[in-house]
């Protein structure tokens, strides 16, 4: 019982503090908040960037840390509470469409090893079996107490416990094979 009431603690701090500040940036109309509280910590916008495919722009990626970072293995591998936020600006992203992209980060950042954490990637990945669309936005925050809580629109749709499922997960945008280069230089600040 104290468990169930410990989750259920944890998801009502966690809806009711992830909250932004101030507007740092504006990208494609979205205007990212520099900083973010997430589980009670202070995180501070990283760097911030436009996924892009066939040259259409699908949704605005920010990264937020608690403290600015370049060194995309260090992200990855820090366990400390950390947060992508990814807003739709894009029609194009279907349920089936944003399933198989990140399947195949998944595959990248894992180098094609993602049967140790298969539990964990479908648990995820059933967070877009709902549809997707045009101004949807998505928070992965990384708790080290409790796992990635997986929000959509400001409503958890699921906790993914386990240190390997947070690596692979920010890898999908930080690792050496990223979802795009470009917005892992700018979520990591480097933008040349």
């Amino acid at each position: 019982m104290n468990k169930v009431l410990s989750l259920m603690l944890s998801s009502l701090l966690l809806n009711f503090c992830l909250a932004g500040s101030a507007s740092a940036v504006s990208i494609s109309d979205i205007n990212i908040p520099d900083s973010l509280t997430a589980g009670g910590s202070d995180l501070v916008l990283n760097g911030a960037g436009t996924r892009s495919k066939w040259f259409l722009d699908l949704y605005v990626g920010g990264l937020y840390l608690p403290a600015r970072s370049s060194d995309a293995s260090a992200i990855i591998e820090a366990d400390e509470p950390q947060a992508i936020k990814l807003h739709i600006i894009s029609g194009m992203i279907t349920s089936d469409r944003m399933t198989s992209a990140t399947m195949e980060g998944f595959e990248n950042s894992t180098g094609d090893n993602v049967a140790p954490i298969k539990d964990e990637v479908d648990k995820f990945l059933n967070v877009f079996s709902e549809e997707i669309k045009e101004g949807d936005v998505f928070d992965l925050v990384y708790l080290p107490d409790s796992g990635v809580h997986v929000m959509k629109n400001g409503t958890e749709r699921g906790v993914i416990k386990g240190m390997a499922f947070k690596k692979a997960l920010f890898g999908i945008w930080l690792s050496d094979e990223p979802a795009q280069d470009s917005l892992k230089e700018s979520m990591l600040g480097v933008e040349k």
